[in-house]
């Protein structure tokens, strides 16, 4: 099966438990200071919310230290949507780590969004902008998201 989910790797010069440590522990400084709950363990829940715009609630379904961790997205709620404003209920967010000498590569893949949703286009900017920049530079420089 072809599997055309939104996919995009990086290469840090950190060690992977660094990597997984920042993941892990730091999601309010890459991806959004709207953050609530907690997401270090198994089973632990967080909510993403930009008022009036994004919605999105995700569990820790698998934690693997320093090498994976998977986010379920319980619920979801992207507001500019026109169809289905829950797209993200039910899709996971992966990443994967893997030494590569001096570095680390991280794999992050969310699984589900794919090109045949409304979202995709502006989803998969969204997680360029998102792992690409603001986790690329938060683990390289410590430099916190906009």
């Amino acid at each position: 099966m072809n599997n055309q989910s939104y996919s995009v790797t990086i290469e840090v010069a950190l060690p992977p438990t660094e990597v997984f440590g920042h993941i892990i522990n730091d999601v309010s400084k890459w991806w959004s200071k709207d953050f609530r709950g907690r997401s270090e363990k198994l089973d632990d829940e967080f909510i993403i919310e930009h008022q009036g715009a994004h919605f999105s609630k995700q569990q820790l379904v698998e934690v693997i230290p320093n090498e994976k961790v998977v986010w379920l997205v319980m619920d979801s709620h992207l507001n500019w949507l026109e169809k289905n404003k829950g797209e993200w209920t039910n899709t996971k967010m992966v990443f994967e780590i893997t030494p590569k000498g001096d570095k680390t590569t991280l794999k992050f893949t969310h699984e589900g969004l794919v090109p045949k949703l409304e979202c995709y286009s502006r989803c998969s900017q969204g997680w360029d902008m998102v792992i690409k920049d603001w986790l690329y530079n938060f683990m390289t420089d410590g430099n916190m998201n906009s």
